[in-house]
């Protein structure tokens, strides 16, 4: 598309950006399977000859990135009634594929240009349409977040950082990278990519299980062979990945008209080297705050900490933030890090000692009303003279966690008992807190003899 087409998808995207829509969210995904053996970083080493020599990306010349995508197509096709029902499904909702190419602009051409550098076939960069429906907030029943839909423990063994100041799950860079290395693993261990996809959704532990139970019976062990095993998400996951690639193969053939997205990156990456506020980088960028999350999904807080931190930007958006923090002159981060030391010590006395509200300190950290801190929680609060000039320790952004419990006794303290209503929200608000903390002290799912995460 031309500049002003793509300009046009950007500033749209941060409304297309809530819960991935239609057939993604009614079928939501399984979430990546943990792997059974094997560190990341002999993950990363795996060698993948599987797809044909593709043309350096400089070099190619094509202006649309779907027909670059077609080039590179190296997974054999399948063709049977699941392929035909998700081919109807999709081509019956162009809004539907229009909203996800608009998302997909974004990212589209780095998951192309990955895959190239690996030798890997293209129409894997089409398996974020069957997750997410390329929206980065996509978060399922079971916890796996971002295009590729990881759970936090496989994004753990794949080293996607997950703190409570970001969740590099929904970062573009990191998922995809450690998206791309466990298919190439997947891959490595089966010497077929479509049982290499199954394993992908449905776990490796249970894909070689039915590959030993086929060949037992002296049944052939292909994706088709082995698919009655299969439950029916993992069956219907290759005929959809099919089903897209059919379409972006052929797009007139099942009446479809594909958004142009150009054969450019989209996106630069920029150094950072301090603390900055989250809308001050957008400011600095000339972008809405929606804009810029749009690109950097995978901070959770108001401010963007570590002197290593990448952040994306469209190229001309890059050169204006370079150019105005030249110019900025002011504080670039108003937050920094506290650690509740007694039970006693409350949000509303925290706020009136840092001059500020409540209301600001429960809204940056996600508190919901009724609910209170408890002793050793680390909360991000307002700057004040005496720690403007710091920036948020590595060891804290690391470490910190937050614990809540329901406010009760302070609301008896005060003369005011809550509702049955209110007491039910803060028991909701309760258990939602709980179950954040422990994923932001790093908890992890146990694991069963398959490879799958128990929930």
């Amino acid at each position: 598309m031309n500049e002003t087409t793509r300009s046009t998808y950007a500033l749209t995207v941060a409304l297309l950006l809530g819960p991935a829509l239609g057939h993604a969210a009614d079928s939501a995904p399984s979430p990546i399977a943990q792997s059974s053996s094997g560190s990341a970083a002999a993950m990363a080493k795996a060698v993948t000859p599987q797809a044909p020599t593709l043309s350096k990306s400089d070099d190619y010349k094509d202006p649309d990135l779907w027909a670059r995508i077609r080039s590179g197509y190296a997974i054999p096709d399948i063709d049977n009634a699941l392929v035909a029902k998700h081919i109807q499904w999709y081509a019956s909702r162009p809004d539907y594929l229009t909203r996800t190419s608009s998302r997909a602009s974004l990212y589209l051409y780095h998951v192309v240009q990955e895959l190239e550098k690996r030798g890997m076939p293209t129409e894997l960069a089409l398996l974020p349409v069957i997750e997410s429906a390329f929206n980065p907030q996509a978060l399922s029943n079971a916890d796996a977040a971002g295009i590729w839909q990881f759970v936090p423990g496989t994004g753990r063994d794949f080293n996607l950082k997950q703190n409570m100041f970001k969740d590099e799950r929904r970062g573009v860079l990191a998922s995809t990278d450690a998206a791309l290395t466990y298919l190439q693993r997947l891959y490595t261990m089966f010497g077929d990519w479509q049982l290499a996809l199954a394993a992908y959704n449905w776990g490796e532990g249970n894909v070689q299980k039915a590959i030993q139970k086929n060949r037992a019976l002296g049944k052939p062990t292909d994706f088709e062979s082995l698919s009655e095993l299969m439950p029916a998400e993992t069956r219907n996951y290759v005929p959809k990945l099919q089903a897209v690639k059919n379409i972006i193969a052929n797009p007139a053939q099942y009446g479809v008209v594909l958004p142009t997205i150009d054969n450019t990156p989209y996106f630069v990456a920029v150094d950072k080297t301090s603390d900055i506020d989250l809308a001050v980088a957008a400011q600095l960028a000339e972008m809405s705050v929606d804009e810029f999350k749009a690109l950097n999904p995978q901070f959770k807080k108001p401010v963007i900490t570590g002197e290593s931190t990448k952040i994306l930007l469209p190229k001309e958006n890059a050169e204006k933030f370079n150019l105005n923090l030249a110019q900025w002159g002011r504080a670039l981060s108003t937050w920094t890090t506290h650690k509740i030391t007694s039970a006693r010590e409350s949000i509303a006395s925290l706020a009136a000692k840092l001059g500020t509200t409540p209301e600001v300190i429960r809204q940056a950290n996600n508190i919901p009303p009724q609910m209170r801190l408890k002793a050793g929680s680390t909360i991000l609060v307002p700057k004040t003279s005496a720690t403007a000039g710091n920036d948020i320790a590595e060891s804290i952004v690391e470490n910190a966690s937050m614990v809540l419990e329901a406010d009760r006794g302070e609301s008896r303290r005060s003369g005011h008992r809550l509702s049955g209503a209110q007491r039910i929200r803060a028991s909701a608000a309760h258990a939602v807190a709980e179950i954040k903390s422990r994923v932001s002290r790093g908890s992890r799912p146990a694991v069963n003899a398959n490879g799958r995460k128990r929930r």
